[in-house]
């Protein structure tokens, strides 16, 4: 899949602005303009790249720099002694629920994926303006480094973007909204990506929040004030994380050994693990999202409007599903606010750049079956030949073998470079000669394919359909004043 629109390669020590800074901005101000509510007004550098201590991992092998736009996002960069004179752009998982940038946070995420830059690639990276809900925020941020770099560095030969865990979301979003302009994007690999969007993404969370509740109801506590379980969290409640955590152990007892737990708290948790297809070793992880993430959706992004529905849905095995189903709280969304979900973070699946995922198939976090959300979501946007999907047979979320992203990253260029398309074995096949440099180890399972979105996470009505939001509501919903969540 050649693109005739490349951008022209530069050599490896073009570390100065390829062309006048006042034609930079107004590409920037072009490609902003297409973000809706997000301002369309450039950022510029507030604090230019300064040069900062590299993560031990890349001392003496890469310049590190740092430095905040005047959005207010921090940011990193990194550039390779021996650049080959190519960009990855990361758009960073979460969200994390501070209310600034954390100047840390993107220099976090440089140390944990430095195989990029081993990999002889430059680094750019935000830690977007403020912590909370805002993929459309961030995919701003993440084309802002894009631009800053390039303004300062020049123009890479290719650019590639790469989003972990939310911010595969991210950069999925960045993709669809800036990678159809001239020369700004060349590929995109998406690893352990949370890929349904928002208001489909999260629907194991919402049912977590009521099936939770109806089990063990302390979340709130009848001696406490009430609010509808949607919300995640009342406003101005001061629960901590430690305080949820003691509450589902009081629940379920999932942090005592088996022989200490009561009769009924081992129910609790088997009939809260069955109906909704949680495990166990990550319960708490998501029971804290459909919490305090939905708290600041609701409360700080929407404005107390409701983005979620579970009417419709049966729940099943549980010991009395006849029960449940009777006594669990159910709600329905305001379109308003689903719609501003929606638009905020939903995929359309128009993307006209290569795409390479690659998931671990026992993610306790990003379920691997947010890859068939994906797929189906380019298909139903007739891109499905733009995506390679690539499987592991790993079980962690936050990051996976380093042998597997140097491939990845390989296959994508090659890909970009010469149009032709890899397939999952080749991919495969390949990682042992980067193994052999990162001694992590390969586990590709080339024949593995995900269940449908819905066997993991039970669809509303009209919820089987991908993608999610069509271009066509996107356009329209974009001439709404307003729309979306604020920046």
């Amino acid at each position: 899949m050649t693109r005739p629109d490349a951008p022209a390669p530069v050599t490896r020590t073009a570390h100065r602005r390829s062309r006048p800074a006042v034609v930079a901005a107004a590409l920037a101000a072009v490609l902003l303009g297409t973000l809706g509510n997000v301002s369309a007004a450039p950022a510029r550098a507030a604090e230019r790249p300064v040069a900062a201590d590299c993560p031990p991992a890349l001392a003496g092998k890469a310049s590190c720099y740092t430095g905040r736009d005047d959005n207010g996002a921090y940011y990193t960069m990194a550039v390779p002694k021996d650049w080959k004179g190519s960009l990855v752009v990361h758009a960073h998982g979460g969200p994390d629920l501070g209310d600034a940038s954390d100047p840390a946070r993107s220099t976090e995420d440089l140390e944990r994926w430095t195989v990029m830059v081993d990999e002889g690639y430059a680094w750019a990276a935000s830690a977007y303006r403020r912590g909370g809900y805002g993929a459309r925020m961030a995919a701003a941020d993440t084309e802002n480094v894009r631009r800053l770099f390039t303004e300062e560095f020049g123009r890479p030969e290719r650019t590639y973007l790469h989003g972990q865990s939310w911010g595969g979301d991210v950069a999925a979003k960045v993709a669809e909204t800036y990678g159809r302009r001239h020369g700004a994007y060349d590929g995109v690999l998406l690893t352990n990506g949370v890929l349904g969007g928002g208001s489909r993404g999260y629907d194991y969370r919402v049912d977590l929040r009521a099936v939770y509740q109806y089990y063990c109801h302390n979340h709130p506590r009848p001696t406490e004030p009430q609010y509808p379980l949607w919300q995640g969290l009342r406003p101005g409640s001061t629960m901590t994380s430690a305080g949820l955590a003691a509450r589902l152990q009081e629940c379920t007892g999932y942090k005592s050994d088996l022989a200490d737990r009561t009769a009924l708290q081992q129910r609790n948790l088997d009939d809260i693990l069955a109906v909704t297809r949680i495990p166990e070793r990550t319960l708490e992880s998501h029971l804290k999202f459909a919490t305090f993430t939905f708290r600041d959706i609701v409360t700080n992004r929407l404005g107390g409007r409701n983005p979620w529905s579970n009417r419709g849905v049966r729940y099943s095995g549980s010991h009395d599903d006849k029960a449940l189903n009777a006594g669990v709280e159910r709600f329905s969304a305001d379109p308003t606010a689903r719609r501003d979900l929606s638009w905020d973070s939903d995929l359309t699946g128009r993307v006209d750049l290569p795409v390479l995922t690659l998931h671990a198939i026992d993610d306790p976090t990003a379920f691997v079956e947010h890859e068939a959300a994906y797929l189906a979501t380019l298909r139903g946007a007739g891109r499905g030949g733009n995506l390679v999907q690539t499987f592991t047979k790993e079980s962690e979320h936050s990051s996976l073998s380093d042998s597997e992203y140097a491939g990845s990253i390989a296959a994508l260029d090659t890909w970009a470079r010469t149009g032709r398309k890899p397939g999952a074995r080749s991919i495969a096949a390949s990682c042992a000669a980067f193994d052999a440099t990162y001694g992590e180890g390969c586990f590709y399972d080339p024949g593995f394919r995900p269940s449908p979105y819905a066997s993991r996470a039970r669809p509303r009505p009209g919820g089987l359909h991908w993608p999610a939001m069509t271009a066509a509501q996107e356009r329209a919903w974009s001439r709404i004043d307003g729309v979306g969540i604020a920046p």
